[in-house]
């Protein structure tokens, strides 16, 4: 069974930062898919970014490229979102998503349905 657990959240002004963890246990992070999602209230459930199971392809919402980086360490089977230059349009809860890895791009994969484990959420508040 994949448990993922994310922490990392916070409140932080706008031009501020955080960076996210997604804990994995039950699948190794080489065998599998990983992205973040987020949903402020109101709203639906939006794709921000993946990572795929070779660490090689790394894909990001227009609105966060340039600000948000996907980065995983292996050792630690735990994927990191560095969220910097907030807004408070990036309020939100943030989940950690994985999925077997696949020949499947992650680029194809920007809905809930395409994953199969889920964290809890972890809160980011951007005040202006």
């Amino acid at each position: 069974q994949v448990q993922l657990v994310e922490s990392g959240g916070g409140s932080v002004q706008a031009g501020g930062s955080l960076r996210l963890s997604c804990g994995v246990s039950g699948r190794a992070l080489t065998s599998c898919h990983v992205a973040w999602f987020r949903q402020a209230p109101g709203k639906e459930r939006e794709f921000v970014a993946a990572v795929s199971w070779t660490g090689v392809v790394k894909d990001y919402v227009d609105s966060v490229k340039g600000r948000f980086t996907i980065s995983r360490d292996i050792a630690k089977n735990t994927v990191y979102l560095q969220m910097n230059s907030l807004k408070p349009e990036d309020t939100a809860v943030y989940y950690c998503n994985a999925a077997p890895g696949s020949a499947r791009s992650i680029r194809d994969m920007k809905t809930s349905a395409d994953f199969d484990s889920w964290g809890q959420g972890t809160q980011v508040t951007v005040s202006p």
